[in-house]
């Protein structure tokens, strides 16, 4: 089963790992409603216990630029995305041509492939 997971915001700057296409993950998350009463997953550092464990595979990274989303390769860390990394420069790249994508927000949408 596909799980969106909303990255992004302080969460993310401040401690958020990167989080790369085809990869492994295991996402502390909290869980809200939208204004539509839609159920929603947002990665979470802070909750000594999170809501909800979402574990399997990345197969789609996305980020929000206004109204539409873009894909991209990965999300940097959170350290990355503040220029606090002196190994990776935070930049954002479209996962076919490999150009540098420059989108309004940082707020990022990542789908994970869970076993079950």
């Amino acid at each position: 089963m596909d799980v969106i997971v909303e990255v992004g915001g302080w969460e993310h700057a401040c401690c958020g790992p990167a989080i790369e296409r085809d990869r492994v993950v295991d996402l502390g998350c909290t869980r809200w409603s939208d204004p539509h009463g839609r159920s929603r997953l947002t990665e979470t550092h802070h909750h000594v216990d999170p809501e909800v464990r979402v574990q399997g595979r990345v197969t789609e990274i996305q980020v929000r630029d206004g109204a539409t989303v873009l894909p991209i390769l990965r999300v940097p860390s959170g350290r990355a995305l503040r220029g606090l990394d002196e190994d990776d420069d935070g930049h954002l790249e479209d996962p076919w041509t490999g150009a540098v994508v420059t989108p309004a927000s940082g707020d990022f949408l990542v789908t994970v492939r869970t076993p079950g």
